[in-house]
């Protein structure tokens, strides 16, 4: 199975490089920077103990494509799909599946509307990873899964055949016969905690120190109504996981949107906070305040940023 992963980034480059170093064939679509970067320091993966991994890749342009794949793995920020897209257009034919690893919900609507309803897959992943400053993925936990199935559930003959080619390469494969319920579960608990951490500033404990994990479990019941609205009823399971995670004591979790804010980068906070606040029901009884409040501090920055001159 040939497999164009679409960014090598910390999700798409640490999926992407453990899928080649097991030998798969496996090409990375990148940008001609992120290109120049790998060939004058080579890709690698760091461990958490600091062992680093160097694994020999190869790298496409949009404009070198020939053929195409048999799947696209799409691991690039949501803030980048349109660009995406047009990347990696001339990789998809008639049976090629994208498998899209992205936050929330709108890539599913953007990437159906630009290839068909068919082609594209439901997928998340759970990772912690970022790029250091040659640009090598550094893992910063041990967990790394990637889940995915058909949209509309149940298995199929290409889901099957997908998971078989991409098992055995050094992290969790889940084949999942509700792929749609499980993106929504991410989207409410990630939303929660990219929204209180960068809110508060804080980790989860620090917040949890300072008596206020009362906040982080109103701001979990806002997102989950508004999941149950658009008929996605998070499952008792589900929330209990979410619930610990989230009002963990001395807890030292922060989102990845956070690091973004200490960074003075480019955040995610539309596509994922804003995003779900806008599928709030209308004539709601219960308005999502707290959402609210973090979406505009979130778009608060963005704004700072934006008037600073920030690339």
């Amino acid at each position: 199975m040939r497999v164009l992963v679409v960014g090598a980034g910390a999700v798409g480059g640490y999926f992407g490089g453990q899928l080649a170093n097991a030998g798969r064939d496996v090409t990375f679509l990148v940008r001609s920077k992120r290109a120049t970067e790998i060939a004058a320091n080579g890709f690698a993966i760091v461990a958490p103990n600091g062992t680093t991994q160097s694994i020999a890749v190869r790298t496409v342009l949009s404009e070198q494509i020939q053929a195409p794949f048999d799947l696209v793995l799409l691991g690039c920020k949501a803030y980048d799909l349109d660009s995406a897209m047009a990347g990696f257009m001339p990789a998809v034919g008639p049976e090629t599946a994208i498998l899209p690893l992205l936050n929330g919900m709108r890539h599913i609507k953007a990437l159906s509307e630009c290839f068909g309803t068919a082609r594209v897959l439901g997928g998340l992943c759970t990772i912690s990873a970022t790029l250091n400053g040659r640009g090598h993925v550094m893992l910063l936990g041990p967990t790394t899964v990637l889940t995915f199935g058909e949209l509309e559930g149940g298995y199929s003959h290409r889901v099957n055949a997908i998971a078989a080619a991409i098992s055995d390469a050094g992290f969790e494969v889940r084949l999942s016969d509700a792929v749609r319920l499980e993106m929504w579960e991410k989207w409410v608990m990630l939303t929660t905690f990219a929204g209180m951490t960068c809110l508060m500033r804080a980790a989860i404990g620090d917040i949890v120190a300072a008596d206020a994990a009362g906040l982080v479990e109103r701001l979990l019941d806002e997102c989950r109504r508004i999941a149950a609205h658009h008929g996605q009823i998070i499952r008792p399971d589900s929330y209990a996981r979410m619930r610990a995670m989230l009002t963990q004591a001395g807890s030292t979790f922060t989102a990845s949107m956070l690091r973004d804010i200490e960074n003075n980068a480019r955040t995610e906070a539309e596509h994922v906070v804003g995003d779900l606040l806008c599928r709030t029901p209308e004539n709601s009884d219960a308005s999502p305040s707290l959402l609210r409040i973090s979406y505009a501090h979130l778009k608060a920055y963005e704004a700072r940023r934006t008037r600073e001159g920030a690339l």
